[in-house]
């Protein structure tokens, strides 16, 4: 079994990004929703969107709109509508709750680790959703996994930040069959709105100050300027 966090690095990612990055978390969590219904309606219809096959027995007829109240706020989800009958996950109606939680969990798990097949076959599974196919599956976790590459490698032009406050997590995790440390290395920003951004994440064998340096100097390639003060802890 995987060691257990030694800080709750994950809970503290979804904290920051619904504090500091709400229009992220709720356009992440938007996405993913909709790829999920998309993929299930799909699999209602015997074949997914587009695809000719003999196995169809229904298609797709545009979509409805639904706004869902969630903690990064009101998403705006688009139900796909079907020609013949109709679609409605029933997640969002009997695990309204759970499916906010369990989607933000794998967005801020996506945010530190990246997504794996896994991963989102077992968030479907935690919705009462089996009937994705594999290509379905795969096709999801690479759409989240472009979306937080983009995000951790935007340009910093929302500055000038006057004040960044940088720490490294240690979490204990399991590779190769061993129990190693590997230290998560975190910059939040204030900006001139004093408005708190995630700068930059990064995760290291060592904290040492080569992986800090080259942490940094990430950071000011993006484009970090205008910094007058740095918090840490040493």
């Amino acid at each position: 079994m995987t060691a257990p966090d030694s800080l709750p690095l994950h809970a503290l990612a979804e904290d920051n990004l619904a504090a500091a990055s709400p229009d992220l978390l709720r356009a992440m969590v938007k996405t993913f929703a909709d790829a999920l219904m998309s993929a299930e309606a799909d699999a209602v219809c015997g074949a997914e969107y587009g695809q000719v096959s003999n196995e169809r027995v229904n298609h797709r007829n545009g979509y409805r709109p639904r706004e869902w109240d969630t903690r990064a706020g009101t998403v705006e989800l688009a139900i796909p509508r079907l020609r013949t009958g109709s679609y409605f996950p029933h997640w969002l109606l009997e695990r309204r709750r759970r499916a906010e939680q369990a989607l933000i969990s794998v967005v801020a798990t996506a945010y530190l680790l990246g997504v794996s097949t896994r991963r989102v076959e077992k968030l479907a599974e935690s919705l009462g959703v089996t009937q994705l196919s594999k290509s379905q599956v795969r096709a999801m976790a690479k759409h989240l996994d472009e979306q937080v590459t983009a995000f951790r490698n935007r340009p910093l032009d929302a500055g000038p930040y006057a004040f960044v406050w940088v720490d490294a997590l240690t979490q204990k995790v399991r590779e190769g069959g061993r129990i190693i440390n590997v230290h998560a290395l975190i910059a939040v920003g204030v900006n001139a709105d004093g408005h708190r951004k995630i700068l930059g994440l990064d995760v290291a064998t060592a904290e040492d100050d080569a992986g800090w340096m080259a942490f940094l100097r990430s950071l000011i390639a993006r484009g970090l300027s205008g910094v007058q003060l740095v918090i840490s802890d040493a």
